[in-house]
């Protein structure tokens, strides 16, 4: 399911500059979710595991809102923002992490949280059909079946065997992410339509700095409440190779940020929506070869329907792309056309 693009001049960047942000999405993200799984397979030396997800959230955002303040205290600050829309875009958004980071810590396999987690049109699918005036064409009800189903395949696939428990109540932290997905959705769209309605031009670490801030202040507010800080930090303590990964995966998520960022202000959305994509499919693939999570020859077959729905999501971007942009080419045309003939340019009305 395509997303109408966004009007405004078409950006052409070129070939270094796309191997820049490619390539750091590419690298960094990979070994995010690399050092993910690491962080919930961990186990010190009494057999115990890290289950500190809001204590992971913390330093998460604290690594996006440092590397983000230091590059607005270079170009400099925005007048006027929204704080009550970037409040709950924050919320959404942590919470949409904490139950992710959750379903991993409950069993779920980080191959099926990832294509679970590249279904995020569900919610939003639903959401416009339960308030109605939305249609969708077959073709964005199977790509959303073929997502879910190859997911469904992928999990029952899988060589790890996890209690019921476990593995429904990390199915339903995969629910409540994606949900919240569709909320931030929303809420994202608002807050650019009261930006674009009080002109204010907000810069792509404006919204890394502000999102993450709040996503920060919920994290610590929720460590507190679940007493996890003083407990997670014990635990650390005790072994310093898990604060490690937690180190370097927070480095990874802020470098991976301003990657994304430095892709989406230089070219077009779904050159950023592509790579980010298939990055995924490339996680999915690396994890099942290389960090144990075996699958059967049925678990490889959900993984082919799944990256099959994903990539045409990818194409009905590009589609849509191109509808918007032939147009406007169109236009160009004609008023050259127009300024170039001496018959329609002194042409005077009947």
């Amino acid at each position: 399911m395509s997303e109408k693009p966004e009007k405004g001049v078409e950006k052409k960047g070129t070939i270094p500059q796309l191997l820049w942000g490619a390539g750091g999405i590419y690298a960094c993200y990979m070994y995010y979710g690399s050092l993910q799984e690491d962080v919930f397979r961990f186990k010190d030396a009494d057999g115990g595991k890290f289950t500190y997800v809001w204590f992971l959230q913390i330093l998460e955002a604290a690594a996006n809102v440092l590397v983000s303040f230091t590059m607005l205290a270079i170009t400099g600050f925005t007048r006027g923002i929204p704080h009550e829309l970037f409040s709950v875009t924050g919320f959404t958004q942590v919470l949409s992490k904490w139950c992710t980071n959750s379903a991993l810590k409950y069993g779920v396999s980080f191959p099926v949280a990832t294509l679970a987690k590249s279904a995020k049109m569900i919610p939003v699918m639903i959401g416009s059909l339960l308030l109605g005036g939305a249609t969708y064409t077959l073709r964005d009800y199977a790509q959303v079946a073929a997502i879910v189903i190859g997911t469904s395949v992928v999990s029952l696939g899988s060589g790890k065997k996890d209690t019921p428990e476990s593995t429904y109540l990390g199915m339903f932290m995969l629910a409540g992410s994606l949900a919240c997905d569709g909320l931030t959705g929303g809420v994202q769209k608002r807050l650019k339509a009261k930006t674009a309605e009080k002109n204010i031009k907000l810069k792509a670490y404006d919204f890394m700095f502000w999102t993450n801030l709040y996503m920060l202040l919920v994290a610590i507010v929720a460590a507190f409440m679940n007493s996890e800080i003083s407990a997670a930090i014990e635990f650390c303590n005790k072994d310093s190779r898990i604060m490690w990964l937690i180190i370097k995966f927070s480095i990874c998520s802020a470098l991976g940020q301003s990657f994304i960022f430095f892709t989406i202000s230089t070219f077009d959305p779904l050159v950023n929506a592509t790579v980010t994509t298939t990055r995924k499919i490339f996680s999915v693939i690396y994890s099942i070869l290389f960090k144990g999570n075996s699958l059967s020859p049925i678990g490889w077959f959900g993984v082919a329907i799944a990256c099959a729905g994903v990539l045409a999501d990818i194409s009905d971007k590009a589609q849509a792309s191109q509808k918007t942009v032939a147009p406007k080419n169109k236009d160009i045309e004609d008023e050259a056309q127009v300024k170039s003939s001496p018959s329609l340019k002194h042409k005077t009305p009947a």
